[in-house]
């Protein structure tokens, strides 16, 4: 199985680079975020086209989330058990299971600054995450837009972010909850430079200094985390005219890995 998860950053305007890169690269499943549109609005004709089933969460708005998959697409659930709202629940989660596996696709909130309201409800929304994720059997993915870099390796120059979010102590408890919770972080190896950045700012061209972070991450239950013979940092989509700000990480497990989903939870509703 291939699988993979790209920050797109509206799917619309990065359309013609989406189908083309699903023709190249072909992942079994997909996991979006930041489509930025309203789900009835989500492109599924196109992506049929080339075999996808779509299931997507959208509000039309600088959120949405989505799941494209040619190997199923079952038990589709938006939005997860307690999750908070700013002030309303936002489309920031979905789930479904796709070849024994149950993926979600995840678009935390930014955070803002570390005083910002938008930070106390970051720090919620991964906690009550956790609380939902807990409830989960079976083989899982969970991936995407964390908005957090796990380490101080995972960002260009640590003293850059001092004061910033992404970096707080907090958020990266609040990850290293998730993986307490039986999930790996899969690290993808980098085709440019020590580092597997996966964001680079449009800005000053951060992206051709490779001054960037990792920041959109897959944590995989032990079963898949064992599968996995690679994993990549696809840069060369970030290239190019009109790219996402983010690349997509693709993920590779061994060939005839099979995976059961019947004692799974969906953790997701």
């Amino acid at each position: 199985m291939r699988f993979a998860t790209w920050n797109v950053n509206s799917v619309k305007a990065r359309l013609p680079r989406l189908l083309e890169w699903l023709e190249q690269t072909r992942p079994d499943v997909l996991c979006l975020q930041e489509t930025k549109v309203s789900a009835d609005a989500f492109p599924a004709t196109e992506v049929a086209g080339l075999g996808y089933e779509t299931a997507a969460y959208g509000q039309g708005r600088w959120n949405g989330v989505a799941l494209l998959s040619r190997i199923g697409l079952d038990d589709v659930r938006r939005g997860f058990d307690g999750e908070p709202g700013y002030p309303d629940p936002e489309a920031r989660a979905i789930s479904a299971t796709c070849g024994g596996i149950r993926f979600t696709s995840i678009y935390v909130p930014n955070g803002r600054t570390p005083e910002d309201p938008h930070y106390a409800y970051k720090l919620s929304w991964l906690a009550a995450l956790r609380s939902a994720l807990a409830e989960q059997k079976g083989p899982a993915v969970l991936a995407g837009d964390f908005n957090v870099a796990p380490a101080d390796d995972d960002v260009w120059d640590r003293r850059v972010f001092d004061g910033s979010t992404h970096v707080t102590p907090p958020e990266r408890d609040a990850l290293a909850a998730l993986r307490d919770l039986g999930f790996s972080d899969v690290v993808p190896r980098p085709l440019k430079g020590d580092h597997p950045f996966t964001y680079w700012d449009y800005r000053a061209g951060m992206f051709h200094q490779n001054k960037g972070m990792r920041i959109d991450l897959v944590y995989a239950t032990a079963d898949v985390a064992a599968a996995v013979r690679d994993a990549v940092v696809d840069r060369e989509a970030r290239k190019g005219k009109g790219p996402s700000d983010h690349a997509p990480i693709v993920v590779d497990t061994d060939p005839g890995s099979t995976f059961s989903s019947r004692d799974a939870r969906p953790a997701c509703a």
